[in-house]
């Protein structure tokens, strides 16, 4: 006996047949949907930045940033203890060599010109005293001299007399000898009285050398007393800039404490610091392009400070004389340094987080700018705002450069 199946359950099996099959269809379609939403993502053309990959000659540049500083400087120190008495000019004056920074005080000083000067006086004082009693003495010796000279003529005359009348017999022959004896007495008496003079002579222009060394020793106390406190009047001594001054109102110096640093005004030079691992294609004569914001300084590697401080060097760079107005001691530039001139070789504009020396991946522009498709490429050496390429791209080649690091899709539509 044959049964026939309801129609009601032909009817709810079909339907349970068409749910699976929808379902099945539905499920195809999400999972297709998100391998799509896996692998592309759309962009709009105005949030990303695009480079075309170029070929010619490119500088490969090292960055750096420091400051302008005066290349002759002059530092000012106390000569004795003193105490800021009074401060005139403030750092960055503008200063000539009669400016006065700084007025020092100390009352010992002052009285040391005034024993000096009184020491001085008292030295050419006795200078005078000395010449005027070496006159006496010459006026005293000059009037023996002279009181010999009248006594041995005397006795000349005597003894001539004398030696007629021997001869009369009116003289007696001792009494002539004695007079003979006395006139030579004489005559070798005003001889040593002569050489005295003589000698006299020298020893009262030894005496007055003499005392005029002390004079001038004294005059040199005195000069030394008086630029110590000239010296209290702190002057820049030089044309240029007051870069720092290092004291207070009131406070108490030290001999040889520094009071103020003098720096030039035109003869610059620029102290740059650039990164440990680019300084090793920094060699002495490069070009360096130094930037004061509003300027462009072309300068040269001048020396390369062998020391590293905070993973940077420092490096030294020579200026022209011939500086723009904007050039000024203690300003902050930036620089960039012409390491070297690469020759016909492919670059492009520097995508954000690409260093040199690495490998990146960019996405890729077809022929109509519409679809950008993930590329491996070799980057080599950074050149300002360039970036040289070695290997997985062309000339001509169009690729993203803003910073995509978020989206791991393989193609990216840009509408």
């Amino acid at each position: 006996m044959d049964i026939k199946k309801s129609p009601k359950k032909q009817k709810l099996l079909s339907a349970k047949v068409l749910i699976i099959v929808s379902s099945v269809v539905t499920l195809f379609f999400l999972i297709i949907n998100l391998n799509s939403a896996l692998t592309t993502k759309t962009l709009a053309r105005k949030d990303i930045l695009i480079a075309s990959v170029k070929q010619g000659d490119l500088d490969v540049t090292v960055d750096g940033y420091g400051t302008l500083k005066s290349d002759k400087l002059q530092l000012l120190t106390t000569l004795t203890k003193a105490t800021v008495k009074e401060i005139l000019l403030k750092p960055g004056a503008l200063v000539n060599e009669n400016s006065v920074i700084v007025q020092l005080e100390n009352p010992e000083l002052e009285q040391l010109v005034e024993n000096a000067s009184q020491a001085l006086v008292q030295a050419q004082a006795n200078l005078r005293q000395l010449v005027l009693n070496q006159q006496r003495e010459l006026l005293n010796e000059n009037a023996s001299l002279a009181e010999l000279t009248a006594i041995f003529q005397t006795t000349q005359l005597k003894r001539i007399a004398q030696q007629t009348l021997l001869v009369k017999g009116i003289v007696s022959q001792l009494t002539f000898k004695e007079t003979q004896l006395n006139e030579q007495q004489y005559q070798q008496r005003i001889s040593i009285a002569k050489q005295r003079l003589k000698h006299l002579a020298l020893v009262h222009q030894e005496a007055i050398n003499i005392q005029k060394e002390r004079i001038k020793q004294q005059q040199g106390q005195h000069k030394v007393a008086l630029n110590r406190v000239e010296k209290l009047t702190m002057k820049a001594g030089s044309n240029g800039v007051l870069q720092r001054l290092s004291v207070e109102l009131g406070q108490s110096l030290q001999a040889g404490q520094e009071v103020a640093l003098i720096g030039s005004v035109k003869d610059l030079i620029a102290l740059i610091r650039v990164s440990q691992n680019q300084a090793q294609q920094v060699v002495i004569g490069q070009k360096v392009i130094v930037n004061t914001r509003q300027d462009d300084i072309i300068g040269q590697v001048s020396r390369i400070d062998p020391v590293v401080r905070d993973n940077t060097v420092e490096i030294e760079v020579s200026l022209p004389k011939q500086l723009p107005t904007s050039a000024r001691p203690q300003q902050n530039v930036d620089a960039v340094i012409v390491a070297q001139t690469l020759i016909n070789i492919l670059y492009i504009e520097r995508p954000i987080n690409v260093k040199g020396q690495s490998q990146h991946t960019l996405y890729q522009l077809d022929n109509n700018n519409s679809i950008a498709t993930r590329v491996l490429l070799s980057f080599n050496s950074k050149a300002g705002r360039y970036i040289t390429i070695t290997s997985g791209a062309k000339l001509g080649d169009k690729f993203i450069i803003s910073d995509l690091s978020n989206y791991q899709v393989e193609q990216i539509v840009i509408n």
